[in-house]
């Protein structure tokens, strides 16, 4: 149960961070390079958040739940 909650928070960070990001797309037709872009992603917010939540959702389900039994 508390690794479907992770999932369930990790998505919702992605999801967020994942929306705010391409949003800032916009900044590439106003002029922006593309190496300005991701200067200015890398320093956001937003960006740490979807990783944050990239990170949530790859570490729960990777561990084993409790509940497994191991085998001898």
């Amino acid at each position: 149960m508390i690794r479907l909650f992770f999932v369930f928070c990790g998505f919702i960070f992605a999801v967020v961070g994942g929306i705010s990001m391409l949003a800032y797309l916009n900044l590439l037709i106003t002029g922006y390079q593309f190496s300005m872009y991701l200067h200015f992603i890398v320093r956001s917010v937003e960006f740490y958040v979807f990783i944050i939540g990239v990170m949530m959702i790859v570490g729960a389900m990777m561990f084993p739940s409790k509940k497994q039994k191991r085998k001898k």
